[in-house]
């Protein structure tokens, strides 16, 4: 269960003006990196449509609680 505060935070309506802000900040380098070598791990490790698919599936099965047993 996730404390209110942190409920609070997450749920809350981000208003126009934050948004757009958000979207105009340009990525600072070190994000750009890490997300660069996430993809490339991800793409390299699945490295077909099919597997990334499949993945993905058993991803989302485990996150909401019905993973099947292999």
């Amino acid at each position: 269960m996730i404390p209110d505060g942190i409920a609070d935070v997450i749920e809350r309506t981000v208003t126009h003006e934050e948004l757009e802000d958000a979207l105009a900040r340009p990525i600072p380098v070190d994000e750009r990196d890490e997300v660069t070598a996430l993809v490339r791990w991800f793409t390299t490790r699945y490295s077909s449509a099919e597997a990334r698919l499949s993945y993905v599936r058993q991803a989302y099965e485990r996150w909401r609680g019905h993973a099947r047993p292999r």
